[in-house]
């Protein structure tokens, strides 16, 4: 598959690293191509991934992630033409400085704020909820598999999502519709309240149980 990343810090950087690891197409998106932050990502990547400007990572995909810092979200996505149709997959998530808080919740999502700014997309809401030291590395043990949510509007970008979610060695659950993301920002607040407020550090992950 063809993936595109906007945003090459730590998250897209690790989710990007990871794909290309496992056999996909990744283009990072960037406004610094050459960058030696970039050089050094594409070296941990491999021969699967390469920079692009942000334009170009987005037309040559079929899967977008976007994950980017917030505040730069809605210039980013209302700049770029071509993501008509293409599944956007959402990992960001609307922080206060300082990690104090949340600055959209309740009534809306930064999820369902994107699929505005890009209304012909695909938006699903997924992997937001852990840091990106678990998307590095999800294993905790044997039956101790850390649950993904996800949620979205289109069900076969789901199902993509879903897919791609499962190969990073999570267990994938759909949370709903696009309007769950105002569940799972939340959840992505608590995460981070625990690893930095509470004092039990970024090794954490929650877990879905059945019976």
């Amino acid at each position: 598959m063809n993936i595109g990343i906007i945003g090459t810090g730590n998250v897209g950087g690790t989710l990007g690293t990871r794909w290309a690891q496992a056999g996909h197409k990744v283009v990072f998106g960037t406004r610094e191509p050459q960058a030696q932050k970039t050089t050094e990502l594409l070296s941990k990547a491999g021969s699967n991934a390469r920079s692009a400007w942000v334009q170009e990572a987005v037309d040559g995909s079929e899967v977008v992630l976007l994950a980017t810092p917030w505040e730069a979200a809605e210039e980013i996505v209302k700049s770029t033409r071509g993501l008509d149709g293409k599944i956007l997959m959402d990992a960001t998530n609307p922080l206060l400085p300082q990690l104090a808080g949340l600055t959209l919740g309740t009534t809306t999502s930064a999820a369902e704020m994107i699929a505005t700014w890009a209304p012909g997309a695909k938006v699903v809401k997924a992997i937001n909820t852990v840091g990106y030291n678990i998307m590095a590395n999800p294993d905790f043990g044997k039956d101790k598999k850390v649950t993904m949510f996800y949620c979205g509007d289109d069900k076969g970008a789901k199902q993509t999502v879903h897919e791609l979610i499962t190969e990073l060695g999570f267990e994938a659950l759909d949370a709903g519709p696009l309007t769950q993301a105002r569940l799972l920002e939340p959840f992505a607040m608590l995460w981070i309240s625990l690893a930095y407020l509470a004092g039990y550090g970024r090794e954490i992950g929650f877990q879905f149980l059945r019976r």
